[in-house]
């Protein structure tokens, strides 16, 4: 069997139009969840899906689909895409690729004539980098089913502004755009992504067969002092919640970031009030971001982690509010052999590869079997305005892509 050929020209010319939406002057892009930036590249992509007579429509929680009707309507469709919110000083390829590849995979096989037995779905997951809105991935967990719809619209960004507010609002823009339920059955799911690491770049391989996902726990974490007077107050005295940091920082680090050579381990925000240069700190409130392959290594280090800031905080009360607790999963193997097997055919250098950042698919796997497909970007560099991936690399991963829709849309069991 064989698959049309995609066409480069065509996924380049929309992957850079859609970067021109929120555009900034270093080359990268600032297009946060649930902005006008994003109802902006929603019209865009609305207008390619029109025009190649693709059924648009969203769900509650904000993710944006689009349908090409196969034989059986009441089979459970194939889903494949990714993401369109970026980071503030994000790149044009992070999440973007994965559903302009999804989108030009699905025109390809559409405009050969190929008749599919099932629907297949091009999706745009809501808040996937959790920038704006934190944590993130809000709209493949509310599908999976990992967080009550209620409890992701209760959220507010820096400004005080809700997801209810800026969700409501990306709707209203677009009154007459179907519904489609939360978690609706899905027969299989597929995300390209660029692979955010060195890894591929450095084994000079172009497509990455994702085996799956590291763990990883992220927390809130508050230390409660009290101010006082730089000059008056004694140091024996003090409730300074800075010092208290200092102490758990000065730990962490160390017994937990040093664990193994497998961890990841980031202090990644920190804000400490009043933040005046004669005050003893009353309060520093930082984000913790903790990784690892290994389930059971994962748990160990967090149970070390909340133990160490306990041990430290005295004389500062401490509130730790975990935020996620995302397990390490694997993916498919049925539908990582197929995307491997599509790499060969095309003789397109391949290898298996572990993902260290987290996915959309990651909630997929919950509830169909998922899997993803890597190409490289220039030095591993992602969340930057300088991220960058060859267009030749993107091309040969969607042609990787299409191969495998094409054969599960075809298929009686898609799996």
């Amino acid at each position: 069997m064989s698959t049309p050929a995609i066409s480069p020209d065509r996924l380049m010319a929309r992957l850079m139009r859609l970067a021109e939406i929120g555009a900034l002057p270093q080359g990268g892009v600032d297009r946060q969840a649930l902005t006008d930036g994003e109802i902006a590249a929603w019209r865009l992509i609305l207008t390619w899906a029109e025009a190649e007579g693709l059924e648009a429509a969203c769900d509650d929680a904000g993710s944006l689909f689009l349908t090409w009707p196969g034989a059986d309507r009441a089979l459970p469709p194939v889903l494949a895409g990714s993401h369109i919110d970026t980071q503030p000083t994000g790149g044009k390829y992070d999440g973007a690729a994965g559903v302009m590849a999804a989108l030009e995979a699905v025109v390809a096989l559409k405009r050969a004539g190929v008749t599919p037995r099932r629907d297949l779905t091009v999706v745009a997951w809501m808040n996937e980098e959790g920038s704006r809105f934190a944590p993130g991935m809000m709209g493949s967990e509310a599908f999976a089913g990992v967080r009550a719809l209620a409890e992701i619209r209760a959220v507010t960004d820096a400004e005080g502004v809700s997801v209810a507010t800026a969700l409501d609002a990306l709707h209203a823009a677009f009154p007459d755009l179907p519904r489609r339920p939360l978690g609706f059955p899905v027969a299989a799911y597929l995300e390209l992504h660029i692979e955010q690491g060195p890894v591929l770049e450095a084994r000079e391989k172009v497509v990455g067969v994702v085996t799956g996902i590291q763990g990883k726990k992220t927390w809130e974490v508050v230390v409660e002092g009290a101010p006082g007077h730089a000059g008056t107050l004694a140091m024996a005295e003090r409730r300074d919640a800075l010092a208290a940091f200092a102490r758990m920082a000065h730990r962490l680090y160390p017994e937990v970031g040093g664990h193994d050579e497998q961890v990841m381990f980031t202090i990644g925000r920190l804000v400490m009030e009043p933040n005046a240069p004669s005050v003893v700190p009353a309060r520093v409130t930082f984000r913790v971001d903790l990784r690892h392959p290994d389930g059971a290594a994962l748990d160990l280090l967090g149970a070390r982690f909340g133990a160490i800031c306990a041990e430290e905080a005295a004389p500062c009360r401490l509130a730790l509010t975990r935020l996620v607790d995302a397990p390490p999963n694997g993916f498919d193997a049925g539908l990582m052999a197929k995307i491997a097997a599509a790499a060969e055919r095309h003789a397109i250098p391949a290898m298996p590869i572990l993902s260290a950042a987290g996915h959309d698919a990651r909630h997929l796997a919950k509830v169909c079997p998922s899997a993803m497909i890597f190409i490289p970007c220039r030095d591993g560099v992602s969340h930057a305005e300088h991220e960058f991936a060859e267009p030749a690399h993107i091309a040969a991963g969607t042609q990787v892509l299409a191969d495998v829709l094409g054969e599960l849309v075809r298929e009686e069991t898609a799996s």
